[in-house]
């Protein structure tokens, strides 16, 4: 049996309502909660959570999957504020004791100190932009990928808890273009493809 925690960081605001993200958490809660050797919790940032319960969900887990709309290409303000929150509250209390270094030697070992060690996540994220942004030359991206550039501090937060990257999946040009059905359908292959690793 494998605990599985689905995070849902998308809440709406301005002209965003949110929709693409929530059928997408739906849709991650319902693979999972239909196969019998795995458990599910969830969260959805936009409403009230309680940091406590959220930390003891985390230290449950053993994959976390975190379902993040990019805006102004980072995440969410509530799932910024959500993460800081219970990270904060998870301080000495299963997700990490310390930054790792000591006062010996304060140069190196620095991001050692997480306490999640043997669990994994995966991080989908949507975009307006497309994905030639990030791979065609003299594009906006410069040519360096969502995981290299814009999430590298989101990887680098995980790595500091201790949790080792599972698999990412990115959702390109989901404002001016979306295939909905095209997108799920690409998703459900992604997740088929990652349980027969579990």
């Amino acid at each position: 049996m494998k605990n599985i925690f689905i995070i849902n960081g998308s809440h709406p605001f301005a002209h965003s309502g949110g929709r693409f993200n929530e059928t997408l958490f739906n849709t991650t809660i319902s693979y999972f909660d239909t196969r019998e050797e795995f458990e599910v919790k969830f969260t959805q940032v936009g409403d009230n959570y309680n940091a406590k319960e959220e930390v003891e969900k985390f230290k449950w887990a053993d994959i976390v999957i975190y379902h993040t709309p990019i805006w102004w290409f980072q995440i969410p303000f509530g799932f910024k504020k959500y993460i800081d929150e219970v990270f904060t509250e998870g301080h000495q209390n299963g997700i990490y004791a310390s930054d790792g270094r000591s006062r010996k030697n304060p140069n190196i070992n620095y991001g050692t100190g997480g306490l999640m060690h043997g669990k994994k996540y995966i991080l989908t994220t949507s975009w307006n932009a497309p994905k030639t942004a990030f791979t065609l030359e003299n594009e906006f991206f410069n040519q360096k990928s969502v995981d290299e550039g814009a999430m590298f501090g989101f990887h680098r937060m995980n790595a500091f808890t201790g949790m080792e990257l599972l698999a990412t999946h990115h959702f390109h040009d989901m404002e001016k273009n979306a295939d909905v059905p095209f997108e799920l359908n690409n998703y459900s292959a992604f997740l088929n493809d990652l349980i027969i690793n579990l």
